[in-house]
């Protein structure tokens, strides 16, 4: 579970962030939804240690994050994609998804969940070499 308990952020002088509080459960799906400048980008980059909370709390499963290395964060599970579709524009498919299990040590469970990637979006499977 990821919590978020009075949160605030600032980029200098400028508060981007006042007492954000949010709780996401296991197995829930949560969207981040405002104008351009309501801190929806600065939450999740608060939240994967890129951007350091002034004061509250930032928990992952009861254990604070918060002053961690943007690496520790996502060796737990939390991790973000980026926006844009040219991130990464000279890697293949299967070089982007094989990116996101970098982290991971375990080969055949990572081969598990790429086969179950492709179970959910087969299209994919037929584009593997494309960039």
């Amino acid at each position: 579970m990821l919590e978020l308990k009075n949160v605030n952020t600032y980029y200098g002088n400028i508060q981007a962030l006042r007492d954000v509080s949010l709780t996401v459960r296991d197995g829930e799906i949560a969207t981040l939804i405002g104008a351009n400048g309501a801190g929806k980008s600065t939450t999740l980059m608060t939240i994967c240690g890129i951007n350091r909370p002034a004061s509250g709390e930032i928990l992952w499963n009861g254990q604070p994050v918060s002053g961690m290395a943007p690496h520790e964060i996502v060796r737990l599970g939390i991790s973000q994609a980026p926006e844009g579709r040219l991130i990464f524009p000279d890697l293949s498919v299967m070089e982007n998804l094989e990116l996101g299990a970098f982290p991971r040590k375990d080969k055949a469970a990572v081969k598990k969940d790429l086969d179950y990637v492709f179970s959910l979006f087969p299209i994919l499977a037929q584009l593997i070499r494309q960039t």
